[in-house]
């Protein structure tokens, strides 16, 4: 036994079309090199106490599904927070999970190159959180670096292949612009994404 952990916030079950393909369980983890002003996990990553798993004990808890995994084509999605930030925990998941389960990652891919690497071949699909691609706004609204979501999407996309990829491209009330959507898509288009789900954010008083 290794002594990677995760730091697991939540573990959401029987989730569909909203997380990867087929039925899903999403394990939430903590931690995120982000600030995003409309976070829809904000009081979850403050808050939600925290529960340190190795990759056998978080595989037992989800075996529950296994039955649904097989029948659908589902498995699991990492979240958060950045699932990314605990990419050799991801790596060995994969390697004793059952072979037929899919691991996903919802990821911002605002993390070192480092933590990409480790993930390239043990995650079946890798859901992109991209924001905007208008470097200003990408800082206004998440206080990071879009060059750095850029090139590693860039090796996401080289190293996997579009079809492995699919990109989230919100429209956000007060940061971006319909116009501004659309200048995103036409830039990952021409980066070769082929998958892509553009949605408007939708604002809830906290």
């Amino acid at each position: 036994m290794d002594n990677l952990h995760f730091p697991l916030l939540a573990l959401a079950r029987l989730r569909m079309g909203t997380d990867g393909k087929g039925v899903i369980t999403l394990a939430a983890g903590a931690g995120c090199p982000l600030s995003c002003r409309y976070c829809i996990n904000k009081r979850l990553l403050k808050e939600a106490p925290r529960e340190d798993v190795t990759a056998e004990e978080l595989i037992e808890r989800i075996r529950i599904d296994d039955l649904y995994f097989r029948a659908t084509g589902g498995g699991v999605t990492f979240g958060g927070g950045e699932s990314l930030l605990h990419a050799a925990f991801i790596g060995r998941f994969k390697e004793l999970c059952p072979p037929e389960w899919r691991i996903a990652a919802e990821t911002s891919l605002a993390v070192p190159r480092e933590n990409l690497l480790p993930v390239l071949s043990a995650v079946d699909e890798f859901i992109v959180d991209c924001k905007d691609m208008n470097p200003d706004i990408y800082h206004s609204y998440a206080g990071g670096d879009a060059q750095l979501m850029k090139d590693n999407l860039e090796v996401l996309l080289e190293s996997c292949g579009a079809e492995r990829v699919i990109v989230r491209v919100p429209r956000i009330p007060g940061f971006n612009t319909a116009a501004d959507q659309r200048k995103s898509v036409e830039i990952l288009r021409k980066m070769g994404v082929t998958r892509l789900d553009l949605f408007d954010y939708v604002i809830r008083d906290e």
